[in-house]
């Protein structure tokens, strides 16, 4: 009789442990979705920064790169992000109160990529367990995927 009691308590544990990990999965990819979505709104108020720049210093070709940023599809997002920083770089004799603005704005988006990959790392870790895939507990959620650019954050 007793060996039934142990096996039963075996597989509440081991019920509860895969429980867990399975909100741990959940979890993780909510932060990464929740990651992605503050690192596109700050992208995006970087580039309308940009086009004020861009309006301000009457640069049409940081104008054009800037639009470019904003109207990416998601595939090619890094490459305009690329792009737009490229352009940003290479701004002089800017208007001081816009291009302070830039720079803050450039500062945030680099921290939120920071964070970004950082949590997307760590979700792709918890999916490499396994445990994860061999009870496929990470099936119902995308792969996150790391927001790759140059620094963001201008001087």
């Amino acid at each position: 009789m007793w060996w039934v009691i142990a096996v039963v308590a075996v597989v509440v544990v081991i019920a509860t442990y895969l429980t867990w990990l399975a909100a741990r999965v959940d979890r993780l990819h909510a932060r990464a979705s929740a990651a992605y979505a503050t690192l596109d709104a700050h992208l995006v108020r970087r580039a309308a920064a940009a086009v004020a720049l861009a309006e301000a210093a009457q640069l049409p070709t940081l104008m054009y790169a800037a639009r470019i940023a904003l109207d990416a599809a998601p595939d090619d997002r890094e490459v305009a992000e690329n792009d737009l920083t490229r352009h940003l770089r290479t701004v002089d004799g800017a208007p001081a109160d816009v291009l302070d603005q830039l720079v803050q704005v450039s500062r945030r988006v680099a921290l939120a990529r920071q964070v970004h990959n950082d949590v997307v790392r760590d979700a792709l870790a918890v999916r490499r367990r396994p445990l994860i895939r061999v009870f496929r507990l990470a099936r119902k959620h995308p792969r996150p995927a790391y927001f790759d650019v140059d620094d963001p954050s201008l001087t």
